[in-house]
């Protein structure tokens, strides 16, 4: 294994040996919401081929990023791949990422989007103000994968598997998503053609969706250049 190293005594180049070679942190993005198999790290990252993610995986693991365990029986030949509690520190790193990197000019709004990345978008342009005196749980299906949402006291909150109470449950997949939340796609168009589907409370789901605003594009002027 090759060691790369800026060499750098302060904290953030030494960060970036760490988690600054490609496909590190969209490991540790795939891995927020929880655990997952080498398979379904593969599916979220279809852009990197087995041996480069393999190769991410164990340099985040000796890193102590990553931990890697076995399931119990009857799948104990199966490991899981997890967030140490030092890795899951690096979620707002990351979503502070999203927020910039939701700023850009040229930020495709047509590109391939996984499931946890479409997720964790939500808390990234998660709106509090919007969401002022809405409080609501939401079960969300995207092919395998569930998720309960939670809005409440202008907060949300995430997490993989069932809602406990769940007032609407939405089934799409994650390009569905998308386009509704951020490309302006009504829901009605989603449930005719078949992409989208509710139960429970429609209006929940509604409102939901408004909650999640684009960022201002960011302006290719220099900083304190004065405008014409």
């Amino acid at each position: 294994m090759v060691n790369r190293s800026y060499d750098d005594g302060c904290a953030a180049a030494h960060a970036l040996d760490l988690v600054g070679e490609r496909w590190a942190l969209l490991v540790v993005r795939e891995l927020l919401f929880g655990p997952k198999r080498f398979t379904d790290l593969r599916t979220g990252l279809p852009g990197a081929s087995p041996n480069v993610l393999a190769l991410r995986l164990r340099e985040l693991e000796s890193n102590g990023i990553v931990s890697r365990r076995r399931l119990p029986p009857p799948a104990a030949t199966v490991s899981v791949y997890e967030l140490t509690p030092w890795g899951t520190q690096l979620e707002p790193v990351i979503i502070a990422l999203g927020r910039w990197g939701g700023r850009s000019p040229s930020l495709d709004p047509d590109a391939p989007i996984s499931v946890d990345s479409v997720m964790l978008a939500l808390k990234t342009s998660f709106s509090p103000d919007l969401a002022e005196g809405f409080d609501a749980e939401v079960t969300v299906r995207m092919r395998e994968d569930v998720f309960d949402v939670r809005v409440s006291a202008g907060e949300i909150t995430i997490r993989r598997g069932e809602a406990g109470r769940a007032d609407a449950v939405v089934t799409a997949d994650p390009a569905t998503i998308n386009d509704i939340v951020w490309n302006g796609r009504p829901l009605d168009d989603g449930i005719d053609a078949g992409d989208l589907s509710i139960t429970g409370d429609r209006g929940t789901v509604e409102r939901l969706v408004t909650l999640f605003p684009l960022p201002e594009p960011a302006s290719a002027r220099p900083a304190g250049a004065a405008s014409a």
